[in-house]
């Protein structure tokens, strides 16, 4: 019995005869053979056509399929109810994050009974001074399927707010703002920005990023002066190389507005006197093709950190008076094993992150030069970074720690006495035990003998006899780190007897830069079998078996898993693909989607032989074989900006047509969110009990 926790309301029993039950037919999608050729290679795709977002026949088609899902999952309903409520009831109601302070006042959000959204709010110099609503979200989200709040920037003088709100999910932002002395919402809108606002000195000009509203590019940084009409706005900065997008930022000194410009590989950087909005950008260095190097300031330097003759980076400084690269001096050396990812500058200390085996520490280290060290934590597998920290004149810093069994905790570190204070831990109601569950780190052996970190979680007592069903994931895409922090949504699963396991595979960045390198461009095949590889290793290991293995990735971790499958198929029980990126060769064929020409030095540019070839042999849309695939649950949304609903819905169009086997295969389009999912504060609940029912149906668990 230990195999099975069974201290929740729902009883699990496995019943065969919920596989075994004859099935709906699927819809089926007409074919259109477009003919598609580069360098004289010709391909045949039958669901082009799927890409006519105003076409009633696609519309038609996705709202097949999910009624489809909805016939073939009607047996679940009940259990995604439950699931739905064992999430939520484990979620705080009533909750408020940790204030910081900013110009005299603390700022912080706050939850409200049964609320989807939150309150923005502040008080004036203490805690316990009345409280400011800034912005009432729940209120003006009223009537909208989708809403998000953007970027958040209060003026100089505490009097004014800017603020950014999307209500389709296409990461189009409309900038609004309010006085906050009468409350009054000023007329002053600006559409089809990239969400981030920026005030000058001055209380009245504020800089902001304009997108293409095609390819959604953060093109054009431009400056807007209150009471003005926006069609007025001045173009700061215009960045014409369509492989870069810009962003702007104050400095934490208050002193500087920075524009950046930046690619996969290569980035430029300007300033302004915050104080002299009427002023011109200068540029900190020219780009140089793959000189990397970010921007903050202290006193009369400029702090950089690069990857000039360090591929780990390190940090430089620079006089603001002359901030070209010929005047850059060295302040932390590169090292090889230890990857130098962010640093917080106080008056009397650098606090530095860096990762070294895996994990990332956080050291100190004195302007004075004595007393460095490094914080110290109390768990094996962790993940920790620097909090709100906006005082250059204190000893304290604030940082968030968590793990796969810990919820994320806020502490302030006294720099000099060491001592450290828990200012908040994420409360998780229902009776959650953090003691009840084992987290380890193991280590997979890829085929070119590359040992491959896997982070796990499980209930305590799991016996490792290939009992146990386990659901693995992975990403493994741009370098980003898919770090073991705590994952609500995850304790369903544990606590009925899975496994949890992250696979940090290359192309991420645990390992340092070298790890990314190794993972992207004409080594991302890589990625794909790092990902097999931990896999089958947890089926070695006897964590589960063939039987209960199933996977998950999202986005280019979505791709990872179309990719995978189509290399490697039996692994895998099931499978969930959230918005994949599986159309790799037409899209980053095709300038006019969002994101493409940004992403050449990730995945190559295909309008060059070498690269179509590679990704070509990869692309799990134009690898899809007449073979057995494992069920598979596919979702995305109709207002995805990043990856278009074509891809999947094409996808799932072409396995249907091709796949010998008789597994499920659902594709689940929702019809009002995009690329992130649900807005609200309960919604996401929805998707995740959908997962879990595809998954425990597969299981025969009801």
């Amino acid at each position: 019995m230990n195999k099975w926790i069974f201290n929740l309301p729902l009883l699990f029993l496995f019943l065969s005869a919920c596989n075994n039950k004859e099935l709906p037919t699927p819809p089926e999608a007409k074919k259109i053979q477009v003919e598609l050729t580069a360098h004289g290679h010709t391909r045949y795709d039958n669901y082009y056509w799927l890409r006519e977002r105003d076409n009633p026949e696609v519309i038609e088609y996705l709202e097949a399929e999910n009624e489809y899902k909805q016939k073939v999952l009607e047996h679940t309903q009940a259990l995604q109810e439950d699931l739905f409520e064992e999430i939520k009831l484990k979620i705080k109601q009533e909750d408020e994050s940790v204030p910081y302070v900013k110009n005299g006042y603390w700022y912080y959000t706050r939850t409200v009974p049964d609320a989807e959204y939150y309150l923005v709010c502040r008080k004036k110099e203490s805690l316990d001074a009345t409280e400011e609503v800034l912005l009432d979200i729940n209120k003006m989200a009223d009537g909208h399927q989708y809403f998000q709040l953007g970027g958040t920037a209060v003026s100089p003088d505490n009097k004014l707010l800017a603020y950014s709100v999307d209500t389709v999910s296409r990461r189009k932002y409309t900038i609004r703002f309010k006085n906050l002395e009468t409350g009054q919402v000023l007329d002053d809108v600006v559409p089809l920005t990239s969400g981030r606002i920026v005030w000058a000195n001055d209380n009245k000009t504020v800089y902001y990023v304009l997108k293409d509203d095609v390819t959604l590019r953060s093109e054009r940084v431009m400056k807007h002066v209150l009471g003005t009409p926006v069609e007025d706005d001045e173009v700061v900065y215009y960045e014409d190389d369509e492989t870069f997008s810009v962003f702007i930022y104050k400095t934490k000194s208050e002193k500087y507005l920075v524009i950046a410009s930046e690619s996969t590989l290569t980035t430029e950087y300007r300033f302004l006197d915050a104080n002299t909005p009427q002023g011109e950008f200068k540029i900190i260095q020219p780009r140089i093709r793959e000189l990397e190097y970010s921007v903050e300031h202290f006193n009369e330097f400029f702090y950089i950190r690069t990857n000039l003759d360090a591929h780990n980076f390190k940090l430089m400084r620079t006089p603001v008076s002359a901030p070209g690269i010929e005047n850059w001096e060295e302040v932390i050396t590169h090292r090889d094993d230890v990857y130098f990812s962010d640093f917080e500058i106080l008056k009397d200390f650098l606090v530095v992150s860096e990762r070294k085996e895996g994990l990332t520490q956080l050291r100190v280290m004195p302007w004075t030069g004595k007393g460095e060290h490094y914080i110290e934590f109390g768990e094996d597998i962790y993940t920790v970074q620097g909090n709100i920290n906006l005082e250059f004149d204190t000893d304290l810093f604030r940082f968030s720690y968590t793990s796969l069994t810990t919820p994320v905790s806020i502490f302030e570190y006294n720099l000099e006495t060491k001592q450290r204070t828990l200012l908040k831990e994420e409360e998780i109601l229902g009776g959650f035990d953090k003691n009840n569950y084992e987290t380890k780190r193991i280590y997979a052996v890829a085929g070119d003998g590359t040992e491959i970190p896997m982070s796990l979680v499980y209930r305590k007592g799991l016996e490792r006899d290939g009992t146990n069903p386990a659901l693995i994931y992975g990403y493994g895409s741009y370098g980003n780190t898919m770090d073991p922090t705590f994952r609500l949504s995850i304790l369903p699963l544990l606590d009925r007897g899975f496994v949890y396991a992250i696979a940090h595979i290359r192309g991420g960045q645990i390992n340092g830069r070298e790890w990314y390198e190794d993972g992207k461009l004409l080594n991302k095949m890589n990625t794909f079998t790092d990902f097999n590889d931990c896999a089958r290793h947890l089926i070695e290991e006897g964590y589960t078996s063939r039987e209960k293995l199933f996977a998950k990735g999202g986005s280019a971790g979505g791709l990872l898993m179309g990719a995978c499958i189509n290399m490697q198929p039996d692994l895998y029980r099931g499978v969930i693909a959230n918005v994949p990126f599986v159309d790799v060769v037409t899209t980053m064929l095709d300038e006019t989607i969002p994101l493409t020409t940004s992403e050449y030095d990730e995945w190559g540019n295909p309008n060059e032989e070498k690269y179509y070839k590679y990704m070509l042999a990869y692309s799990p849309y134009d690898n899809v074989e007449a073979k057995d695939y494992p069920a598979l649950l596919v979702t995305t949304g109709l207002h995805d900006s990043q990856v278009q609903y074509w891809e999947p819905a094409k996808w799932v169009a072409k396995l249907r047509e091709l796949k010998t086997d008789d597994n499920l295969l659902i594709l689940h389009t929702n019809m009002d969110y995009g690329h992130g999912g649900a807005s609200g504060r309960f919604q996401w609940i929805r998707d995740t009990a959908l997962e879990y029912a595809f998954l425990f149906h597969l299981l025969g668990i009801v």
